[in-house]
């Protein structure tokens, strides 16, 4: 039986004509182009990787080169015996310090003919390389009266101008004489480095020191700021985690979801994109002009800086707290816990690395902020020691890393500069350390489920 209502078949019609198969492997022009474009985006994100990295490359190479010299000192090395004779004429006569110079003076001239050394200079020329050394040796016996008669060595801090020549920045080309530094105070500098009397050294009074007058940036020492900094980070530390983390916990386990709960969260969201000039503000009219807070004091920093990282934890942490699935809470509510105790017994655990990273990465932000600070008082110049004592820390005018940098790099002395490149060094390894050390907590509280 043949069915009537298949079409027939024409004459030229063949049913054993074969079929075209087109192959797996065979590419259309869509594949081309799908696979050309892909190729395109891997080598537009390699190019930005190699350009990021090469920028964070001269970054470090200039940060590395220009603060280098910070952690050295030019020093002049002179050894002499002061008599109690001696003593006795300078203490005697009215400009007591230039009778110290003096015997100073004679002291080097005769070190210098003893290495065979023999170049003319006058006090003048001293003061330029030197300074007045007198003040130094006078406050040195007057403290050590049993040294007089024995040999003494004294480690004196060379001029900015001297140690910009020892360190390549001032040349002969590019120096004029003025009342700092004359070109002919270059030979005398060249002899004395000869006779080893002028030798470079690392300068720990960089990394313990305090800061100075605007007329001795070598004497600029970064070690107060740094104490400023550790008690200010403190007070962030203890502040910032136990509130950061209440609220986070409260608003993404406890609270509920109304019109008030959304308003917090955006208004969390909101503090957290503000520029921290506004918290210096804030800062500088509640805790100190409202509240009467010591100024300049890292207490007051570190209240400031506590407004400035609080959103920072609190979006971290609520971020760690929902990324713990559902069922972890579920589990333990189902075993018979509260909800207070599958929080804190089973959920927080879990959630604690985010949380900590989150925390570190705030503190080092907060670490670099220097806005606020100087809207507060904490600058650079208030830092003249260190505190006496714990409360003191918190309490005593002092100064931040952040805003000694920008002091530094604020004065017209190119020698601050320096000292400014050498901080930013500084600051960049507490940085460094806090960072690895988010990495490490990370690690070690990380768990797997």
């Amino acid at each position: 039986m043949t069915d009537t209502n298949l079409p027939p078949l024409t004459s030229g019609a063949s049913s054993d004509a074969p079929v075209k198969s087109k192959s797996l492997y065979a590419l259309d022009d869509l594949t081309r182009r799908r696979n050309a474009s892909e190729t395109r985006f891997k080598a537009y994100g390699i190019g930005a990787i190699a350009i990021g990295l090469f920028f964070l490359i001269v970054l470090a190479v200039s940060i590395v080169s220009e603060g280098l010299p910070a952690f050295t000192k030019t020093v002049v090395n002179v050894n002499f015996t002061l008599t109690q004779e001696q003593f006795d004429a300078a203490e005697s006569q009215l400009f007591k310090t230039k009778a110290y110079e003096q015997i100073f003076i004679g002291a080097l001239q005769g070190q210098l003919e003893e290495r065979g050394v023999n170049v003319p200079f006058d006090a003048a020329a001293i003061e330029r390389i030197v300074g007045k050394p007198g003040g130094t040796i006078r406050a040195y016996f007057q403290s050590n009266p049993d040294n007089l008669g024995e040999p003494a060595g004294f480690e004196l801090a060379a001029s900015s101008r001297v140690d910009g020549y020892m360190n390549g920045r001032v040349t002969r080309e590019n120096m004029t004489d003025s009342r700092f530094l004359q070109a002919s105070d270059l030979d005398l500098v060249d002899n004395l480095v000869e006779a080893g009397v002028i030798t470079n050294v690392f300068n720990w009074n960089f990394i313990t020191g305090a800061d100075s007058g605007v007329d001795n940036p070598g004497g600029a020492g970064i070690g107060a700021s740094v104490v400023g900094s550790f008690f200010m980070m403190l007070v962030v530390l203890f502040l910032s985690l136990p509130i950061g983390v209440a609220a986070s916990i409260y608003l993404e386990e406890f609270a509920p979801q109304n019109r008030f709960t959304d308003m917090i969260e955006v208004n969390i969201s909101n503090l957290a994109a503000v520029p921290s000039i506004v918290f210096g503000i804030l800062g500088l009219a509640v805790f100190i002009q409202f509240m009467h807070l010591p100024q300049s004091a890292p207490l007051v920093g570190g209240l400031v800086l506590t407004l400035m990282t609080l959103p920072t934890i609190i979006i971290s942490t609520r971020a760690s707290l929902k990324a713990v699935p559902p069922s972890i809470r579920d589990a333990a509510l189902g075993v018979g816990a509260s909800k207070m105790q599958a929080i804190f017994h089973h959920v927080l655990p879990l959630a604690m690395p985010g949380i900590l990273t989150g925390t570190i990465i705030g503190l080092a932000q907060a670490l670099g902020e220097t806005a606020p600070l100087l809207l507060i008082g904490m600058v650079g110049f208030v830092a003249r020691g260190y505190p006496e004592g714990i409360v003191a820390g918190f309490t005593d005018p002092n100064s931040a890393m952040p805003a000694q940098i920008y002091t530094w790099a604020a004065r017209a002395d190119y020698a601050f500069y320096e000292k400014a490149w050498g901080g930013i060094i500084v600051l960049l390894v507490f940085l460094l350390t806090m960072n690895v050390l988010a990495v490490i907590l990370r690690r070690r509280f990380e768990r797997r489920w």
